[in-house]
C-alpha cells in the first residue's frame, strides 16, 4: 500500500505562532479534510508527521494532544476520510534529537509501525524542515503554500536544486499525488 506522509499544522489545519493547545483551537484548512478523503479512496495509507515542541514548552499535555487528534481524526472520519497513524516529535528544537524534523527519525518509526518502506512516497508539508526531511529519507517532497509555505517557497527559490513540487494547498497536492502514481 503506498503511504502518503502528511505534516500537520499549516497543512491539514490552520497554524498559529501560539501553538494548536486545545480541540477548540484545531481548525481544519478548507478543502484539506475532503483531500484525506480522496487519498483514502484512492487506496492510500495516510499518515502524519508533526513536530509539537508545545509538549516541551509546558503549553499543552499529551492528554491535550491526544485530544486534538481524536476531533482530528472524527472529522477526517466524517468527511470520508481515514488517518492510519499519528507520530509526533515533542522535542525542542535544541534537544537535537533523532525525531524532530529535519531529522528522519519520525519517519523510520512510519516505515517501522508499518512494515514499509517510504522510499518514492509523498511528504506533503509547510516547512522547510519538512522538505528536507523528505530529500533526506528519499520520499518525493511537496510543498503547500497554506501555513508557513509562502515564506518556506521564498527560501526555496533561492536554492538551486529545489526538487520540491510546490502547490496552493492539501487538496492540489493530493490531485497530483494521484495523478501523477496513475500517469
Amino acid at each position: 500500500m503506498k503511504t502518503v506522509v502528511l505534516d500537520r499544522d499549516g497543512v491539514i489545519n490552520e497554524d498559529t505562532d501560539a501553538y494548536v493547545k486545545t480541540p477548540g483551537e484545531w481548525v481544519p484548512i478548507p478543502g484539506s479534510l475532503e483531500a484525506i478523503a480522496s487519498l483514502h479512496s484512492a487506496g492510500y495509507r495516510v499518515v502524519v508527521a508533526s513536530n509539537q515542541s508545545g509538549l516541551s514548552r509546558g503549553l499543552f499535555d499529551e492528554q491535550a494532544l491526544a485530544n486534538i487528534h481524536h476531533k482530528f481524526c472524527l472529522m477526517a472520519e466524517e468527511a470520508g476520510g481515514f488517518i492510519d497513524g499519528i507520530f509526533f516529535c515533542p522535542h525542542l528544537p535544541e534537544d537535537n534529537c533523532d525525531c524532530r524534523k529535519p531529522a528522519t527519525g519520525l519517519l523510520a518509526q512510519i516505515e517501522k509501525q508499518f512494515a514499509c518502506s517510504l522510499k518514492g512516497c509523498f511528504l506533503v508539508g509547510d516547512r522547510y524542515t519538512d522538505i528536507q526531511a523528505a530529500l533526506l529519507f528519499g520520499l518525493n517532497p511537496i510543498l503547500v503554500r497554506t501555513g508557513k509555505g509562502l515564506d518556506t517557497e521564498k527560501q526555496l527559490r533561492v536554492e538551486s536544486n529545489n526538487s520540491a513540487l510546490i502547490v496552493d494547498n492539501l487538496a492540489m497536492a493530493v490531485t497530483d499525488i494521484i495523478l501523477k502514481v496513475h500517469e
